[in-house]
């Protein structure tokens, strides 16, 4: 399961896809401007989600 906490607080959570139940993937997203994103999305094609936020930073992906 991709597991994510937060370098502040150490608050964590874990993520699966909704549809399939496969882990999420820690991965960024290049934006048309020039920024990357950070997201996690699914491996098996179901979408993508901005990567959980905690005390105003993306949280730390360890799986």
């Amino acid at each position: 399961m991709a597991y994510y906490e937060c370098p502040k607080c150490k608050m964590s959570v874990n993520t699966t896809c909704g549809k399939c139940d496969a882990d999420l993937k820690d991965s960024n997203l290049k934006l048309d401007v020039g920024k990357t994103v950070r997201i996690s999305e699914c491996p098996n094609g179901h979408g993508k989600i901005k990567s959980p936020l905690c005390c105003g930073s993306d949280m730390v992906c360890s799986a």
